[in-house]
């Protein structure tokens, strides 16, 4: 009996798009979707971003790349498997970096951080390791919730965008083809 998947030396993976590249654009696509977004939010909503806003960005964007890479280089095994890694390591940065923004939004008011200055004159003063530190730290900026959809923050949203892609990422790059 004929292997359907096989059809006259026709296999999907060899004349079409591969289930891995399939997923792995998928996820470039859903980061362009949260970067546009927050740019949007940005520049159309006048939402100004906190410094734990910045970061969260950077790691989508870097997550994006990730997925980006993966899809044009379409690997097999254990060439997937390293780009699941990367992708579940940087979504999980992502979702660390988001999850102490929403545990600072969550603080009573008298508990949360007073603000601090901005992440251009940190930029402009600190080494980078210090302005990681004073950054991860928080403000009172990244306390305070301007815009909601069912409830959730932006870095609520943000938190289940990065598990979320961490999941399709690692999951998606580490099955076995069929």
């Amino acid at each position: 009996m004929q292997d359907l998947r096989v059809i006259d030396g026709f296999t999907p993976d060899r004349f079409g798009p591969s289930y891995r590249r399939l997923l792995n654009g998928l996820g470039f696509l859903i980061c362009a979707g949260g970067l546009g977004f927050a740019y949007y939010a940005q520049f159309y909503l006048g939402l100004e971003p906190c410094p734990l806003c910045i970061f969260q960005r950077l790691a989508l964007l870097i997550l994006g790349l990730a997925f980006l890479l993966a899809t044009v280089h379409n690997p097999n095994d254990w060439g997937a498997r390293a780009y699941g890694a990367l992708i579940g390591l940087v979504a999980g940065i992502g979702a660390g970096i988001a999850a102490r923004h929403v545990w600072l939004q969550h603080l009573p008011l008298e508990d949360a951080p007073r603000c601090g200055p901005g992440l251009d004159y940190l930029l402009e003063t600190l080494p980078l390791n210090e302005i990681v530190r004073e950054v991860l730290t928080g403000s009172g900026e990244c306390a305070k919730v301007d815009w909601t959809l069912l409830s959730l923050s932006i870095p609520e949203w943000t938190l289940l965008l990065f598990l979320g892609l961490g999941v399709l990422g690692v999951f998606g790059n580490w099955r076995r083809r069929d």
